[in-house]
């Protein structure tokens, strides 16, 4: 049995990047859950998983957020939704996990706008997760942003819904052996990235839900929707002041790339036109 707010890694794996990586995503966090002890979970087998679930599409669920309202998942399709796993008694990953992803949320919505993203973080120990306590685990936190939900669940769902997603996790004497990971799907519900670790920094999150952004098309607003996809082509990540800023110098060059284009299109109509004009006097 261990005590107290230990987290740690999990030994290395055998060999490459597996090696380097590994050990600081599957954590074992101890706490004062009362789970029954099940074993760690296998690091090579947990992160299998979590990439096949890259390209999945994710089935409709319904849990119960802190409000203690129904949410369904199908209710948040049309955009991009980030999920995390956490568990309310894990006294040190979880938190950190939740604060790195508070984080990349706020400069996900700086950057897209305050309705670009969802965000989901689901209590896995179903035991002690209940509304109130994820309520509680939030407003400790500062979190109260519209759309981003503290949900509960029973066993088999959080079990499929886990599946689906490809996290794994099991409980031990003192609290559950995890991937630490968060989710990233897609407007149409796929599975488009997995981030790991406890500690990421916001680009992980912010560039592939602006990579989601570009792909989706506005036609009603062709002129808008080109602006929008040249502002966050244009945006990128300033790692001093911590914030996403407008990079000007992306624009000039494709200013200058432009006008290479239309200059080099320019001469070649010339030449062409000139070649036509002396066949014609020889003839």
């Amino acid at each position: 049995m261990r005590h107290g707010s230990l987290c740690r890694a999990r030994g290395p794996v055998a060999s490459g990047w597996r090696k380097a990586v590994l050990p600081g995503l599957l954590l074992a966090c101890a706490g004062p859950s009362l789970a029954a002890g099940a074993g760690p979970i296998d690091p090579d087998e947990a992160l299998r998983l979590s990439q096949a679930a890259i390209g999945q599409t994710v089935g409709d669920y319904r849990f119960t957020d802190q409000d203690n309202r129904p949410l369904d998942l199908a209710r948040l399709r049309g955009r991009p939704v980030i999920v995390s796993f956490i568990y309310t008694s894990c006294a040190f990953v979880c938190p950190m996990l939740t604060s790195s992803l508070a984080r990349s949320v706020e400069l996900a919505r700086e950057v897209l706008g305050p309705d670009s993203v969802s965000v989901i973080s689901l209590g896995f120990d179903t035991r002690v997760d209940t509304p109130e306590q994820m309520r509680l685990y939030a407003a400790q936190r500062g979190i109260s942003v519209p759309g981003w939900y503290f949900v509960s669940g029973d066993d088999a769902t959080v079990a499929r819904f886990a599946q689906d997603v490809g996290f794994s996790y099991a409980p031990l004497a003192g609290g559950f052996d995890h991937l630490a990971q968060v989710t990233i799907i897609d407007a149409d519900g796929r599975v488009y990235r997995q981030v790991y670790g406890p500690d990421f920094s916001p680009p992980m999150i912010v560039d592939p839900v602006k990579k989601l952004a570009l792909g989706i098309s506005t036609p009603e607003r062709p002129v808008a929707d080109f602006l929008n996809k040249v502002r966050l082509l244009c945006t990128s990540y300033d790692p001093k002041s911590g914030r996403y800023r407008f990079d000007y110098s992306l624009i000039l060059e494709i200013g200058i790339g432009l006008s290479c284009a239309i200059g080099f299109a320019v001469f070649a109509v010339r030449a062409w036109r000139q070649g036509r004009a002396a066949s014609s006097q020889r003839a």
